[in-house]
């Protein structure tokens, strides 16, 4: 489960609820302060049980290195609303975050695709569905695929979950899960952001986000075949199986970027370093 550390928000980080011809979504953006001319746009894609919140320390950091940074929540999550019968399936993302990619920074703009853990199933797929809108994608704690393994298991038995029983009885689910693995209980307050934000999703697509982490055939082919430059990073103690990363990367005709001192979440556990690893494969792309 996404764990911020901080509810703090820079003030140069505007909030947006965004229209599109996808529906409305939760944005935020922040834009380079001392220079008209960003080096480009970085939109940054969150994960299962995640939102905007999660690239909160990130994004001003990188709008201090030159970037104009948007993030936003998924269909279905947090403040971002979803239906019943929304298009849960990852090319229905995809096409929710080509929406949002061209109402934050123009359809013709190309833009430097960052997806983290399930938001980078999402934005792998918005790659190879839609290539020409990317300037570049990085793959941040996130595979060409499933996750796999007990961590794979773990989300197919969530989804079957939270469709029978609801979305508090999967919230207990995740908590035992975390408790098991010897997570770190979070401060009062954070806690209670979670939980909160766990509740205001739509039960529909945290399942579906659940059941796509578990089950997602493995496209390093098509990621593979993309002529934008592609990256994969991870931090140093990622959840993600870590051979799978580094397959992947090798696929790709590199290594996996690798960011000390952090797990699954280095926008949040590492954001300095985060953004320093991030802006030099940007600028090399």
């Amino acid at each position: 489960m996404s764990r911020p550390r901080s509810l703090g928000l820079d003030r140069g980080v505007r909030r947006l609820d965004l229209e599109t011809d996808r529906g409305t979504f939760a944005a935020w953006v922040c834009e380079p302060q001392k220079t008209s001319l960003p080096h480009g746009h970085v939109l940054l894609v969150p994960g299962f049980t995640g939102s905007k919140e999660d690239f909160a320390p990130l994004l001003p950091l990188l709008a201090e290195a030159g970037w104009s940074a948007g993030t936003y929540d998924q269909r279905g999550q947090f403040e971002s609303p979803g239906a019943a019968d929304d298009d849960y399936s990852l090319s229905g993302y995809a096409e929710d975050l080509l929406g949002v990619a061209a109402g934050l920074f123009g359809a013709e703009e190309r833009v430097h695709l960052v997806g983290h853990s399930f938001g980078g199933l999402v934005a792998g797929v918005a790659a190879i569905e839609h290539p020409d809108a990317w300037a570049s994608l990085t793959l941040m704690c996130s595979g060409p695929g499933a996750i796999g393994g007990e961590r794979g298991r773990t989300a197919l038995e969530g989804a079957d979950l939270l469709e029978r029983e609801g979305l508090e009885a999967a919230w207990r689910f995740r908590e035992h899960d975390e408790h098991a693995r010897g997570l770190e209980p979070l401060p009062e307050e954070i806690a209670q952001f979670v939980h909160r934000r766990f509740l205001a999703s739509a039960p529909e697509s945290l399942a579906a986000m659940s059941r796509l982490l578990g089950a997602t055939p493995d496209r390093t082919a098509d990621l593979a075949a993309l002529a934008m430059p592609t990256a994969v990073m991870r931090g140093e103690n990622d959840a993600w199986p870590h051979a799978t990363q580094e397959s992947l990367a090798e696929a790709l005709g590199t290594r996996a970027v690798v960011i000390p001192k952090a797990a699954h979440s280095p926008a949040v556990e590492a954001p300095e370093a985060t953004r320093d690893a991030l802006v030099r494969i940007l600028l090399a792309s």
